[in-house]
């Protein structure tokens, strides 16, 4: 599918991730793992400025009471906006000194799931947790050095699991009462043999949008997990896709130039960019994450 993509903001990233919409704020958050900074974007006004973060920074979710919730290397933070400040919230347990947190999203109920890695990108350390009102658990796939996603769809009957590395998505059946048995989903290497599923967010249709590390695309599966369609944009590579806008019809994706030559970037002048395009079809709402 052939549709115009534009940079809204040049926002330099070494690696971009974690964009959402906040409805409440009419704005977008994104993340700049590397450089440890929370963005936020007016794509009304074209306003934007960061926070710096304590440490590295994978996401950060609009919370109850006004706050951010946001999982940074060390474990679960708020943040405030009116103030920039960070308040440590709580340690993952059993975390590695070398993981970190990478991604994550919120259910119907407004628990949050999230995932851990190895900072360095080798050992498969990473797993899988969900956050319920002050509460963590590990909880879906281990055993992974790059986790991406959770993403759940509009009725919370479903999520999904990223292992980027190991280029495949999983899917599990999700209620109110938990987690059901974790399936493959797509395997993305038969179809991207380059390139890496980063990360997933679904539509109002179930359909799911993955961005594709070393693809300089997103990639869009059907509820049965077969390719639909990809949209191509102007960088290597892509991390992750919100809809947003009033309507939740305009797609932001963020990317990354950590692994970019000085030839990449020169082929590809805007990577590290934020990214948007008229979406064919809408998102949905998301919950706000409980923290008590």
């Amino acid at each position: 599918m052939t549709l115009p993509v534009k940079q809204v903001l040049a926002a330099d990233c070494l690696l971009g991730e974690g964009v959402l919409w906040d409805a409440e704020r009419r704005v977008v958050w994104f993340v700049d793992i590397k450089r440890h900074r929370l963005w936020h974007f007016d794509p009304a006004t074209g306003s934007n400025r960061f926070a710096e973060a304590p440490a590295a920074i994978g996401w950060a979710i609009p919370a109850e009471g006004g706050l951010l919730l946001c999982g940074l290397k060390d474990g679960l933070y708020t943040f405030d906006p009116e103030n920039d400040t960070f308040t440590k919230l709580c340690e993952v347990p059993g975390e590695p000194a070398g993981n970190r947190l990478n991604d994550a999203c919120t259910d119907p109920w407004g628990r949050v799931w999230f995932g851990s890695m190895d900072d360095s990108e080798a050992g498969a350390t990473g797993r899988f947790y969900v956050f319920d009102r002050g509460e963590i658990r590990a909880a879906g796939p281990s055993g992974i050095a790059i986790t991406n996603g959770p993403a759940v769809n509009s009725d919370g009957s479903r999520i999904y699991f990223t292992d980027t590395g190991g280029q495949k998505i999983f899917a599990a059946d999700l209620s109110e009462a938990g987690l059901g048995e974790v399936r493959l989903f797509a395997d993305t290497g038969a179809l991207f043999p380059n390139a890496y599923p980063d990360g997933p967010v679904v539509d109002s249709f179930d359909h799911v949008w993955t961005g594709m590390y070393f693809g300089g695309c997103v990639a869009r599966f059907t509820p049965e997990g077969k390719l639909d369609c990809t949209i191509a944009i102007p960088a290597r590579d892509i991390t992750k896709m919100a809809f947003g806008g009033t309507d939740l019809k305009t797609a932001f994706v963020t990317t990354a130039t950590k692994n970019m030559s000085q030839q990449d970037m020169a082929e590809r002048p805007l990577a590290g960019s934020l990214f948007a395009f008229a979406a064919p079809v809408a998102g949905f709402p998301q919950a706000r994450a409980r923290l008590s």
